[in-house]
């Protein structure tokens, strides 16, 4: 399939598939309660089985055409991912998001990832509005949306009940033609 170079660090953005259940398994065990400190994200995967049906889940939304998910390795190792959720082109909207085991922190994985995916959405499949929704709490996923030229639109306090906590959910969004302004006026940092 494909394999899209992040830099020269080793970093790769490839498919990410049922077939790659052990390895997303493997993955999902080292970084389980980082990355779930949030979100629940493969938190139903703690088998090879189950691990096989959640990417068999993200297999069939990509299959009607609903969400994607990518993963994310680092000198062959799979370390995280992005996806993208609630994809509706006819009507030019999607979410997209993102998972990371800690030790594959602070290299800017995500962000690098993140951009080829929103190049592809809004370029390739015409989506125009782009959203990135993350807990308050949730300091470094804020930092990508930040990043990645995102404008917080609001938050939706007390919106998500994890791990018996209430959690406000930031929303932040960016449209094509500021991604695309963007491209031409790349961000320093």
């Amino acid at each position: 399939m494909y394999a899209i170079r992040l830099g020269d660090d080793g970093a790769e953005l490839r498919p990410l598939e049922p077939w790659h259940a052990e390895e997303f398994l493997a993955h999902l065990d080292r970084g389980r309660d980082f990355v779930n400190q949030y979100i629940p994200f493969g938190s139903r995967a703690t088998d090879v089985t189950t691990a096989r049906e959640a990417l068999q889940r993200y297999a069939d939304m990509r299959a009607a055409d609903t969400a994607s998910v990518h993963g994310l390795w680092l000198d062959g190792t799979l370390v995280g991912g992005v996806l993208t959720l609630n994809f509706d082109a006819a009507n030019g909207s999607c979410e997209v998001g993102c998972w990371l085991e800690p030790a594959a922190t602070g290299r800017g994985l995500v962000t690098r990832a993140m951009r080829v995916l929103i190049d592809w959405a809004v370029e390739q499949r015409g989506i125009h509005r782009v959203e990135w929704v993350a807990a308050s709490g949730n300091t470094a996923s804020i930092a990508v949306a930040r990043r990645l030229g995102m404008t917080r639109d609001g938050v939706r306090r007390a919106a998500h009940l994890h791990h018996g906590v209430r959690h406000d959910l930031e929303v932040w969004s960016v449209l094509a033609p500021e991604w695309r302004a963007r491209d031409r006026h790349p961000d320093p940092r």
